[in-house]
């Protein structure tokens, strides 16, 4: 029965005979002839019991727990000494019982549950005390607030030992058993204080997660060499030279220098050399032919990323999102069998936040962007199986509500340069340029992850916007004639978006 009512203004009264009348601690107590009553005493706390007749005897079950004084034939004074329950029997001159009084010795926690909802505002928590144990029930907003009314019970309670505590919370209840040995305390009870937290959660906090993968990559690639053919007659004498200089780091671009003689000299090489940027020259006389190609190449390429994947999750709980897909992986098995396998690729995001206070959230988040690549893949009896090119972070974080953070982050700059030729004749100065060439890549790339929490509630559903609000499709006379995709609205739209607008708006593609 909840001490919230030990203050009560009256205690419960019965006619004799017709049963038990239950009676909270008060500090004066009148009884009825041969009544039966069943009262609570605090710790450490004293009651005065008015009888209705004299009394010669006094008889207490257990002076361990509370003491009885007779201050007059017709009032005791009741103090009660430990934790426990006793009953004491008044019993008159002619030996005929006068009343009983069935005694329960607590904690008096009045004080406590007051405590408690000044502390907590918007709480409903009652105080309860079975036997040495302290039972916590009602309701919190949140859920740190139902371990603030526990740490808060601990305190009051002045256990002499640390406490440890076991939760669990599900199903909007918070379930904390908090237990410490009192050895110390002034009451003299030998034993140990438990704090059964059953507070009930009346709405456990929603928290939406915006994930910002932001990354920017520039890539540069210079090349610059000379291919020469020479093939020279002179009466009975020949000579020869061929030169096909290698492009380690990126590789050449078009045909070996190996065509440069057949089927039609220099013409026929360029031609056969699609995407190269290619000068050359020739001198042919009689069975002599020399020729020269000049391979040159300059390449710029930037990169733009941006994945913002959100998710909205209780307080508590573990949320997961996937965009992207899932590719096959051959896995080989007994008897040259082969299974296949799935990998996920694409932008993923699992995180689980819990609200520690007004507005402060902790973050567990793990967050990544693939993508799939043939940098790194592989061929396996004639499969390719291709290569992930991924971006992930994992950690632990607190903020604020609406604050930002930067849980990752990455500047990266690679550099590669191979010079390849005729040694001796490409260390030349200037004439070095026609026996050697330059392969260059540069790769500068830096990426930034960003999480920003909010907590949330449930709006209406007209207040949700949608991407394809204000879409729709346009008429076959448009298609056909104007050649669009969708409706462009005009002063008076079929479909308009949610306000008030002046000039042609609407769902437009450009």
């Amino acid at each position: 029965m909840a001490l919230a009512a030990a203050f009560a203004a009256a205690a419960m009264t019965i006619a004799p005979g017709s049963g038990y009348a239950q009676s909270y601690h008060r500090s004066l107590l009148r009884v009825g002839d041969g009544q039966v009553r069943n009262i609570k005493l605090g710790l450490n706390k004293s009651m005065i019991v008015e009888l209705p007749r004299p009394v010669r005897e006094v008889m207490v079950s257990n002076p361990a727990q509370i003491d009885a004084v007779m201050q007059s034939a017709t009032r005791a004074y009741l103090i009660g000494k430990n934790l426990g329950e006793a009953n004491i029997l008044f019993i008159d001159n002619n030996g005929s019982q006068v009343a009983v009084l069935e005694v329960t010795i607590e904690r008096d926690l009045g004080a406590l549950e007051n405590l408690i909802a000044r502390l907590i505002p918007g709480s409903r928590v009652h105080v309860e005390t079975v036997g040495q144990n302290v039972v916590l029930t009602g309701s919190v907003p949140t859920p740190i607030d139902a371990t603030r009314a526990s740490e808060i019970v601990n305190s009051f309670l002045d256990s002499g030992a640390a406490a440890s505590s076991n939760s669990a919370a599900g199903g909007g209840t918070a379930i904390t058993v908090n237990t410490g040995g009192n050895a110390g305390s002034s009451s003299g009870d030998s034993g140990s204080n438990r704090v059964i937290n059953m507070i009930t959660v009346e709405g456990r906090e929603q928290v939406l997660l915006k994930v910002s993968v932001v990354e920017m990559e520039r890539n540069v690639i210079k090349q610059l060499g000379v291919d020469l053919a020479a093939i020279v007659n002179s009466g009975n004498f020949g000579f020869a030279a061929l030169s096909a200089l290698p492009y380690p780091v990126n590789g050449a671009v078009g045909a070996a220098a190996s065509g440069l003689l057949g089927g039609g000299g220099l013409a026929n090489l360029v031609d056969s050399r699609p995407g190269a940027a290619l000068a050359g020259a020739g001198w042919q006389s009689g069975s002599s032919q020399v020729d020269a190609v000049l391979r040159a190449l300059e390449q710029n390429g930037l990169i733009h990323t941006l994945a913002e994947p959100n998710l909205t999750a209780i307080s508590g709980e573990t949320a997961n999102f996937l965009a992207g897909g899932e590719f096959p992986i051959p896995v080989a098995q007994q008897l040259d069998q082969i299974t296949v396998e799935f990998k996920k690729f694409g932008i993923g995001l699992s995180f689980t936040p819990v609200v520690m206070s007004e507005g402060l959230i902790s973050l567990k988040i793990s967050t990544e962007v693939s993508e799939l690549s043939t940098e790194g893949a592989v061929v396996l009896r004639n499969i390719s199986i291709p290569a992930l090119k991924v971006r992930r972070a994992e950690t632990a974080v607190e903020l604020p509500s609406g604050g930002s953070i930067v849980i990752a982050g990455l500047l990266s700059d690679q550099s590669r340069q191979a010079i390849s030729g005729y040694p001796g004749l490409k260390s030349l100065p200037v004439l070095g340029t026609l026996f050697r060439s330059r392969d260059f890549q540069s790769k500068e790339t830096e990426l930034v992850v960003l999480v920003t929490p909010y907590v949330v509630k449930p709006a209406a559903r007209q207040q949700l916007a949608r991407p394809d609000d204000g879409f729709a499709w346009a008429s076959d006379v448009n298609s056909d004639l104007l050649g669009q995709m969708n409706r462009i609205y005009g002063r008076d739209p079929e479909r308009a978006p949610v306000g008030n607008y002046s000039g042609d708006v609407g769902f437009i593609v450009e």
